[in-house]
């Protein structure tokens, strides 16, 4: 099972938009020294839409080689496409990833019983850990409490990051799911409360600039320590509302930029971090101690 803070990597790039592989062997380390229960490579946050397919498995082979068993990787391997989903996560497979994490077909809008079918055509084609991944603000598609629940049962679906950031969904997942499903938050602003509610964990994007932080969030969060969880959770919230004042990634890789652990670099259609936005960003990181 994942627990804890797992941090959705971002993919540093030079300013070129080639991907920087010193940067992400330090990004690697700095996640591995501070306590992050696992990264997720070439997710939403990494940028995924914009690699090609062989950028995509190799990315995935650099995360899993640069962890060296340290740390799990869960490879984000999904798509619109079944096909490409299928192909991705075999990538993920032959990488040695842990874990394959998959978004909801996005701009297609497939029914339920679509998104059901797309899902258990994966799990039965690789014979990997899978993760469902619902972000319907960006897909505009919908993974409800009932499909995922049908999907629980498919021995290898171990897994939902649920994004909506809806604390309902929670106890409905948790009433429906097959025991053992492992239940994570998508969504930073909320992740504290879906923990002390009975989620598991957290795939975070304010994790990449303050890991040690929310892997305390999260661990005090898990073992039932309300009042101190929120105490930490305070800290960070203006993290968590900052680091989504534009696009993310775009304000994430700035910061991590500005903390000198990766390039400039950022892919079209996406653009690097409107002046007018850093000094928010670089105060919500002051609050939070990680500058």
């Amino acid at each position: 099972m994942f627990r804890g803070s797992i941090v959705a990597l971002i993919t540093p790039m030079r300013e070129d938009g080639q991907i920087d592989e010193g940067s992400l062997r330090r990004l690697v380390d700095f996640h591995v020294e501070g306590g992050t229960s696992a990264i997720v490579a070439a997710g939403t946050t990494g940028e995924s839409a914009t690699l090609d397919e062989g950028e995509h498995c190799a990315l995935i082979h650099s995360t899993v080689e640069f962890a060296a068993g340290r740390v799990p990787v869960i490879a984000g391997t999904g798509s619109n496409s079944t096909t490409e989903a299928i192909a991705l996560t075999n990538c993920a497979k032959q990488a040695g990833a842990a874990a394959a994490l998959l978004v909801t077909p996005y701009y297609n809008k497939p029914t339920q019983e679509g998104l059901y079918l797309h899902f258990k055509a994966i799990a039965e084609a690789v014979e990997i850990p899978q993760i469902l991944y619902n972000v319907p603000s960006r897909t505009a598609c919908d993974l409800l409490p009932e499909t995922a629940a049908r999907l629980s049962w498919i021995p290898n679906v171990v897994g939902l990051k649920e994004a909506t950031g809806e604390l309902a969904r929670l106890v409905r997942l948790k009433s429906l799911c097959a025991e053992g499903f492992n239940l994570l938050s998508g969504d930073d602003a909320s992740a504290c409360e879906f923990i002390l509610q009975g989620g598991h964990g957290d795939i975070s994007v304010t994790a990449n600039v303050a890991p040690r932080l929310m892997q305390q969030m999260c661990a005090v969060a898990l073992s039932g320590r309300r009042d101190e969880a929120l105490a930490i959770n305070a800290r960070l919230d203006p993290l968590h509302r900052s680091l989504f004042v534009q696009s993310s990634p775009i304000p994430v890789k700035w910061a991590v930029a500005e903390m000198g652990l990766s390039s400039r670099g950022i892919r079209l259609p996406l653009t690097w971090l409107a002046e007018d936005a850093q000094s928010t960003v670089r105060t919500a990181m002051q609050q939070a101690g990680v500058i």
